[in-house]
């Protein structure tokens, strides 16, 4: 690193004199040497790519291999029918995602497009990709910085590093300070400046140390480039049980085809037999009815203010059980406030300050007075130090502008970042008053006297002592102090040298970036729902704990890590104790990644929110990465899951909540479809093992599994929300899909539904023994009509349908009315019944189908008042 070196032997290493720069001739050298200083750029994906990721799943090549036998088998119908699903369920996901992965051009966005640079001698102003290692920069305020330097001059520099540290406040800069060789954070390099960071005060030299993907940002921009995506956990489960119904599928062929066998059947009508029980194993629809689900929970986040970009994060937000948020502008507000006074030796709330007594008013005037900043019209520009105190006043009816206008300034002494003072003579009437504001402990050295209560009276000791006692309680709470001192003036040609001695003591203010008053409940919410809260930031420890300790996230400085402390262990030793930790501060981008990893170590689901640079790597190595839509940077934006357009810590708890009820939803869709599906494997295999007719066509098998079961599962994915979902903990991630005896629940349904779909067909052929299409009609009208009632049973495991009510659900009561109507048509229209080789139905068939269908909704209905009851 650079800062552990004088600037002078910094020049020396790079070969520069500072007062010349480099020439031309060498500055082509060092571009040829070095590069372009500019960001390396990740290709994008195309549109093309996108979809190919989307069928990059188990179960859309399943269907794929399905798709291509019916076409061999001359099956074209089901092989137009699967294709229509895995577009329809690519397309879905291509929308969601096209405007995904947008970091590392953010990055590129926050590069300056101009330097100010010497060189020959000359100061010029260049592109800033033709700054090379060695130039030397002009620093001045409002501009940002091209490269990495070491700052070999500053008058009064401050730099706002807050979407790059975390930081509240600009950084105050020293190019005279050697800083010891070590770990030392970013946030305390203070005779380093770092690029796209901003100059808010004062000017400065620097010497250009890095350049491109070797600057600190370009750090970041490697680690986005580098880290993978996550899968979530719905993605992982619905991967697994692809694998498994592929897997199954293909056992079931195999064990066809040896029963087959020895029944002597025909090998074409084998294979036939063995794709329609292929077909029943696979829920063709599935991947479709996911993303449609996952799409509709994201229309209804957009109206809570969430913007999720990729579908599967609505998901995995339903089981995070950690939730890592930075600081600055998501606990916080971003904005520094003055909460405390120190007048007459008492410590007071900003809010019960007392204007009509006069040494209060005359603190809050020589502090507006005193002061650099503006604010009119909601227009504040200037140290946010300096607003905050302007602030404070207009809480007060008390603006900068009324009284600049009274009370004239004459003469000042601008701030030093030695003396930490800053001093200002204004007119008052007859005399002039000189007041000076900054760091306590030079002001107490400069006054000899104090006002207390209207009177002026000698500044002792003890009273001093006094003074410091009550500053250092507003520092136990994390506040930024600064206090007042005056002098009167008789004539307003007083030397510059005398307005700083002598003065009479007026009070303290303190500062602090305070909390989101939302945040504290949404903090307590989700301690409820079994949720970690983490706070994560760049600023000082002391100052994180005041913070974490209010909101309820910490109540010991024990729980309390700084980066230094982080870079101490090793990543191994570190996961064994992350989870005895709450707050971590003064942390880098690559603490915040190691932080993220160590709890996703121990099987957690991790959300990071954040909006600086700084988050950015973070917010992609978590499972879910939440960005600030108002104050978040493009580059956090760019590497987030998901983004708050109202930038307030609440809307993640409602999003969680969202999150929970669309898994249970997805759930609810699954298990309905799997044991529906299992219901057409029961009655297929069972026909065969007792060599039996076929009771369904591969058509009636794909009909039933993309039209009629599909709408009904759409409808129990938007079931109404479950007002008790955030008083659980959160799921295990490793849970299965079928856990709490939902494989028992799905296996025996299945049997249900497969049970009364042979009994239709069995009864069908005693009826109608001259026709095996009758029967098979019979059979496919119960198979879909006994699966369209049983989704009502499905809405709810403990609940009756008369307790969870018909009609709160209209869609899957359209759902429902829609597939029979649909079943209906396809039996009665000559054309639709050629198509699918059915058999016009009779009244009585009609009544005989219905009353058989509504055998395992019933039966799920009175085990589950059987179950209440109990």
């Amino acid at each position: 690193m650079w800062f552990d070196a004088p600037s002078q032997e910094v020049l020396q290493k790079l070969n520069v004199n500072p007062d010349v720069g480099l020439s031309e001739s060498e500055a082509k050298e060092r571009l040829e040497k070095y590069g372009e200083n500019k960001l390396a750029s990740q290709s994008k994906k195309s549109l093309w790519q996108l979809f190919l990721s989307q069928i990059n799943d188990v179960m859309i090549y399943i269907l794929l291999v399905a798709a291509i036998i019916s076409a061999f088998m001359h099956e074209y119908s089901d092989t137009i029918v699967i294709l229509l699903v895995i577009l329809i369920n690519a397309l879905i996901g291509v929308f969601q995602e096209s405007k995904a992965e947008k970091s590392l051009e953010a990055l590129k966005k926050l590069s300056t497009p101009k330097a100010i640079v010497k060189r020959e001698g000359i100061i010029k102003e260049i592109p800033s990709e033709e700054v090379v290692v060695g130039d030397i920069i002009i620093l001045d305020a409002g501009r940002y910085l091209p490269a990495d330097l070491r700052l070999i001059e500053s008058a009064n520099l401050k730099i706002d590093e807050s979407a790059f540290t975390g930081e509240s406040v600009p950084a105050e800069k020293d190019s005279n300070v050697t800083l010891a060789n070590g770990n030392i954070p970013i946030g305390d390099m203070i005779n380093m400046a770092f690029m796209s960071t901003l100059v808010t005060y004062g000017r400065g030299t620097g010497v250009v140390v890095n350049t491109g993907m070797n600057t600190q940002i370009g750090k970041i921009a490697d680690m986005l480039n580098k880290e993978e995506d996550n899968t979530t956990p719905l993605q992982r489960r619905l991967a697994s049980l692809g694998k498994t119904l592929g897997f199954g599928a293909v056992g079931i062929c195999i064990l066809i085809f040896v029963i087959s066998m020895f029944q002597g059947r025909d090998w074409f009508e084998m294979l036939l037999t063995a794709i329609s029980l292929a077909v029943a194993a696979i829920p063709e629809g599935l991947p479709a009815i996911v993303a449609i689900v996952l799409a509709m929970g994201v229309q209804r986040m957009i109206k809570q203010n969430s913007i999720v970009k990729k579908l599967p994060a609505v998901e995995t937000l339903g089981s995070v059980n950690i939730i890592c948020s930075d600081k600055t502008g998501t606990l916080t507000l971003n904005v520094m406030t003055i909460k405390k006074c120190c007048i007459n030796n008492k410590l007071v709330s900003i809010n019960d300050c007392d204007l009509g007594d006069n040494d209060t008013k005359l603190l809050f005037e020589g502090m507006i007075l005193c002061n650099d900043a503006t604010s009119k019209d909601g227009s504040k520009t200037g140290d946010p130090t300096e607003i905050a105190l302007l602030d404070a006043g207009i809480k007060y009816d008390l603006y900068k502008e009324d009284l600049s206008t009274d009370h004239s300034r004459v003469d000042e002494i601008p701030f030093d970042s030695d003396r930490k003072l800053m001093t200002t003579v204004n007119k008052y009437d007859s005399h002039f008053k000189a007041f000076t504001k900054g760091a306590i402990d030079n002001l107490l050295k400069l006054s000899d006297k104090i006002l207390l209560d209207g009177e002026i009276i000698d500044f002792t000791q003890e009273k001093k002592d006094e003074i410091l006692k009550i500053s250092n309680l507003m520092s136990d709470e994390a506040l930024r102090v600064l206090g007042l001192s005056y002098k009167d003036i008789k004539d307003e040609s007083v030397s510059i040298d005398s307005l700083e001695k002598d003065l009479t003591f007026v009070g303290l203010m303190g500062m602090i970036d305070p909390p989101r008053e939302e945040v504290k409940p949404s903090i307590a919410l989700c301690k409820q729902a079994g949720i970690t809260p983490i706070m994560i930031t760049g600023d000082h420890k002391n100052t994180a704990f005041a913070i974490a300790s209010e909101l309820g996230i910490a109540n010991s400085i024990n729980e309390c890590m700084t980066g230094a402390e982080i870079d101490s262990y090793s990543d191994e030793e570190f996961n064994k104790i992350v989870n005895n930790y709450k707050v971590f501060a003064r942390v880098s981008p690559e603490n915040k990644v190691k932080i993220v990893k160590a709890f996703k170590f121990h099987g957690n689901i991790v959300s990071m929110t954040g909006d600086g640079v700084n988050d950015a790597p973070s917010l992609k190595a978590a499972d879910i990465g939440v960005a600030m839509g108002i104050t978040g940077t493009d580059v956090a934006k760019g590497a987030a899951d998901m983004i708050l357009t109202d930038d307030n810590f609440t809307t993640i708890v409602k999003a969680v909540e969202e999150g929970r009820n669309i898994y249970a939803n997805i759930r609810k869709a699954i298990i309905f479809l799997l044991s529906c599906n299992l219901g057409e494997i029961v009655s297929l295999f069972v026909a065969i093992l007792l060599n039996f007719d076929p009771p369904l066509l591969p058509i009636h098998i794909l009909w039933v599994n993309l039209i009629t079961d599909s709408f009904p599962a759409l409808s129990l994915g938007i079931d109404p929300k479950d007002p008790s979902v955030m008083e659980h903990p959160p799921r295990n991630p490793k849970e299965s899909l079928f856990a709490e005896h939902m494989g028992l629940f799905l296996a025996l349904n299945g049997v249900l539904i497969g049970g009364v779909t042979l009994a239709a067909f069995l009864l069908g052929e005693r009826l109608y023994m001259s026709s095996l299409v009758h029967a098979q009609t019979l059979a496919f009208v119960v198979l879909s009509f006994s699966q369209l009632f049983f989704s009502l049973s499905m809405r709810s495991r403990e609940k009756s349908l008369l307790k969870v009510g018909l009609f709160t659900n209209k869609y899957l009561l359209l759902s429902i009315l829609l597939g029979m109507c649909i079943q209906f048509l396809i039996i009665i229209i000559p054309f639709f019944a050629d198509v699918f080789n059915v058999f016009i139905l009779s009244a009585r068939d009609w009544l005989l189908v219905i009353c058989i269908s509504l055998i395992p909704f019933l039966l799920n209905e009175i085990f589950k008042l059987i179950k209440y009851h109990r």
